[in-house]
């Protein structure tokens, strides 16, 4: 049975060759992906260890000094430093046993701008650090490629990456922002480093000491005192020691390891949606492979039941063919999965320099192939296809030994239709029950089921598209009787003739259609809600926030406003309140000015009857808890837990996502507020016609500091759809790998079928069908099967997205479904011209049969 089952392999090698196809792409995504993490992941590990060779102890402050909110309550009254890191602990350490060097380091966060005004590095803030020379004048940690160390308050040294990137050269006056207004310092250097976080895109900028300490930490202080051992020494016995000699609660030490450990740990972690994406599509390739597989062996089985009933005739046992067909699975299986394998070192090989291409800033290192992507793709590929080929072998099995008199292969027994369409009708019919239930959930708790209940309403639709696919299958007929004759009649018969072969083809393109239709109905919504939401809401021309976390001054948007042209600025804040066991944010603001910026509408009352102990509310919070005009409502805030105040409603406004769901006078919300108050962002209206060019303006006005953006409405709409963007983008390569899947299940389906029809398409060549009319009925067969897909596939992708609306009006309250009608005809388009595609090479094969030959096949 071995033997047989290794023969009829061979013997099939071009039809299961697009089978084999679907498995490759799946384990090369699953090898690719493992191979790629562990490669990345290794060398992080060997950048940091390069990088922390010498550290074997690091010590920190306990809560570090730049934390403003620290500070403010840590600060002592006698002006004594927050921070204990200075040059006193670090001659202390420096005599301990065992210690052979401590390097005291001032650091923070430094925004860097290019020559072009553009932010250097990471958006988050680039490293800034005291340069630490040692006996020779150099640092070891950051070498000198050009010009010299920082040595004056007036210089900086920079990356040599980032001085290229920004466009600086040695001499240039360099633009940068700590936490206030712009600083300039001239560029007397350029570096190299091995620091990961450098080399994975963020910029560094080196000063001397004091400035550092003036920038960072405060006069006399660190940030952190880094030690270095003598050889010999053990350092987890060495941070005991140190452990030891730290004031108690004001700093903290970490082994060297423990260090590498952590930092790698957090970087991988940044970079790790890559991987998972990445497996998600090795996860659908696997999964649409599945019916290539279940379709590719039940056609091959029905084409070899004599000889399989030939076995059964000689002495073979069901148990022994079932074998041999989970054999041949298993075997094709394992060949697919080793190329799939090679093809996903491929991957990952080619992957680390694609994504530094575009700014990424992987570390280099060699490739990283351990035993997890070798077991796990043969598994996996293994797996799958024994699993796939499962339920035909077993159909092999109950074939009789007469039916070796017989050639002509059984309808579908009825019952067996009558039970599948049963378990379908049940499985859709559970998961719109589910997708019912996760909308009524108040909260992104409902997200979990909602997905499951997609999940489910799909497959339920591929276990009944047999039935449902008929009176496809027939409106598609009539209209290409219609249009092209007897051809198109010939093609809907044969496409009819084994609806569940046809439904299980077509199955591919429905998978692919069902997530790409639901995830763009749902981005296009989203981003239609957000434009609606800018449009409507925002009046104004600018909005300006800060890169810091500490927010704006109030006083800038009193500069704002005096500019010229500028005809409102209104700054806003909030503060967190609780009401009755529910917490919720008070948004502030001066009334006066945020008229002028917002589209704020008043149902009941006015912005002249808020101010004092008054509120006003949104129109959906207002009907949420009962509230009209004239209601008192009590409310907490939570810096100050014996005040509870009690608020009057004096007006109500239509739902507006700049106000929030209550408004308030400023004066009534800063006694709550973090000292010093801050604005989150500024609004700005301009006079008509005077928008154009006042951004510059404004960055002057407010010190031109790399610290604030500044976007206008076009800004605003591409970073609130941003994340839509880039989850369309993420489908849209889902939609080009369902495709060539999709391509490889027709194009076989159309193959096996041929052969299984080769007399008959004999017959029709010799009672006078032309080739072309032979490669057009093929052509159509498989126009039909691709139809199925798109009718299903966009359908229930649609259906799956409205039922989903609920749950995302919970995140977005003012979500409205869109349908993007251009975008689902281009993707009905495109599935039928995979049918097109498809049909090419078994028409081609179809209409070159010999008739004779044909004729007598048996």
């Amino acid at each position: 049975m071995l033997r047989t089952a290794l023969r009829n392999l061979f013997a099939h090698k071009a039809r299961l060759m697009m089978t084999a196809l679907a498995v490759v792409l799946g384990t090369a995504f699953v090898s690719g992906t493992l191979i790629f993490s562990d490669t990345v992941s290794t060398a992080y590990q060997n950048a940091m260890t390069t990088s922390l060779k010498d550290v074997a102890v690091s010590v920190t402050n306990s809560r570090p000094p730049s934390d403003a909110a620290a500070r403010s309550e840590e600060e002592p009254a006698d002006g004594e430093p927050t921070s204990v890191l200075n040059d006193q602990l670090a001659r202390k350490l420096r005599a301990l046993p065992g210690v052979a060097s401590v390097r005291s380091t001032a650091d923070g966060a430094v925004f860097l701008v290019g020559k072009d005004d553009q932010l250097l590095g990471d958006e988050r803030g680039n490293k800034g650090t005291n340069y630490v020379p040692g006996k020779d004048g150099k640092d070891g940690t950051y070498p000198l490629k050009e010009g010299r160390a920082p040595a004056a308050a007036a210089e900086i040294a920079l990356d040599a990456k980032t001085a290229a990137s920004g466009g600086y050269k040695i001499g240039d006056t360099v633009r940068f922002a700590i936490d206030g207004p712009t600083l300039h310092k001239k560029l007397v250097g350029l570096v190299g480093t091995d620091d990961p976080k450098v080399t994975a895109g963020a910029g560094l900028a080196l000063f001397d000491t004091a400035t550092a300490q003036k920038l960072f930490t405060g006069p006399g202080q660190y940030g952190e005192l880094v030690l270095a051992a003598t050889p010999g020494t053990d350092d987890r016995a060495l941070t005991a020691k140190v452990r030891q000699a730290l004031p108690k609660d004001r700093a903290k030490a970490t082994s060297g390891a423990e260090l590498a450990a952590a930092e790698a740990k957090m970087i991988a972690a940044e970079s790790d949606a890559m991987p998972k994406t990445l497996l998600s599509f090795a996860g659908i390739a696997l999964f649409i492979g599945v019916f290539i597989i279940v379709n590719t062996f039940t056609m091959l089985i029905a084409q070899r039941s004599r000889e399989i009933a030939l076995l059964r005739a000689i002495g073979a046992s069901r148990r022994q063919v079932v074998r041999s067909v989970l054999a041949e699975a298993g075997l094709l299986g394992l060949v697919s999965s080793a190329i799939g394998f090679a093809l996903g070192l491929g991957i990952a090989l080619g992957l680390r320099p694609l994504l530094n291409a575009s700014g990424s800033g992987l570390p280099d290192g060699p490739p990283v192939i351990g035993a997890a992507p070798v077991l796990s793709s043969l598994a996996v590929g293994v797996l799958v296809t024994v699993l796939a080929a499962w339920l035909p072998a077993r159909k092999a099995a109950k074939i009789a030994p007469v039916e070796a008199l017989s050639t002509a292969e059984e309808p579908p027994a009825p019952r067996s239709l009558v039970l599948r369409n049963s378990i379908g009708a049940a499985v859709t019919a559970i998961g719109v029950a589910i997708m019912l239930y996760a909308s009524t959930l108040r909260d992104l708790t409902g997200l979990t089921p909602a997905m499951t209940g997609a999940v489910l309403t799909m497959a339920g639709t591929v276990i009944l598209a047999p039935l449902l696919s008929r009176p496809v299958i027939a409106l598609a007929g009539n209209v290409s009787s219609r249009l092209f004759g007897i051809t198109g009649k010939l093609a809907e018969q044969n496409a009819v003739r084994n609806p569940r072969r046809t439904a299980a083809t077509a199955s591919a393109l429905v998978i692919g259609l069902v997530l790409i239709t639901g995830m763009t109905v749902i981005g296009t919504s989203v981003q239609q809600t957000l434009d609606k939401a800018v449009a409507k809401d925002f009046k104004g021309d600018y909005q300006i926030t800060t890169r810091l976390f500490e927010g704006l001054d109030p006083k800038m948007s009193r500069q704002v406003a005096q500019l010229p042209g500028v005809v409102g600025a209104a700054g806003i804040r909030s503060a967190d309140y609780g009401n009755d066991g529910e917490y919720g944010q008070m948004t502030a603001t001066d009334f006066g000015q945020l008229q002028k910026v917002t589209g704020l509408h008043f149902v009941s009352g006015s912005s002249g009857s808020v101010h004092g102990e008054d509120v006003a509310v949104s129109q959906s919070k207002a009907k949420a808890k009962g509230w009209k005009t004239g209601d008192t409502v009590k409310a907490d805030f939570f810096l100050d837990k014996s005040s509870l105040r009690k608020l009057k409603v004096a007006a109500i406004y239509q739902d507006n996502h700049i106000a929030g769901d209550m408004l308030a006078d400023t004066a009534l919300v800063d006694p709550y507020l973090l000292k010093p108050v801050t604005d989150s962002k500024i609004l700005v209206k301009a006079a008509s016609g005077k928008a154009d060019g006042l951004e510059r303006e404004i960055r002057d006005a407010l010190g031109n500091s790399p610290l604030l953006k500044v976007q206008d409405k076009d800004d605003l709409r591409r970073e609130k759809a941003g994340q839509a963007d880039t989850v369309l983008n993420m489908t849209y390569g889902l939609l080009g790998m369902a495709m060539v899947i999709a391509v490889l299940a027709v194009i076989n389906t159309l193959a096996m079928s041929v052969f299984e029809r080769t007399r008959e398409i004999g017959m029709l060549r010799a009672i006078g069908l032309s080739r072309s009319g032979i490669r057009q009925m093929v052509r159509l067969e498989s126009v039909v099967i691709s139809l199925i897909g798109a009718v299903f596939g966009i359908g229930v992708g649609v259906f799956v997205a409205w039922m989903g609306s609920g749950l995302a009006e919970q995140a977005l309250p003012a979500y409205e479904m869109a349908l993007p009608w251009g975008r689902l005809g281009l993707f009905f388009l495109i599935t039928l011209a995979v049918g097109v595609l498809a049909a090419l090479w078994p028409a081609r094969r179809a209409s070159r049969l010999n008739i004779l030959k044909s004729i007598t096949t048996q």
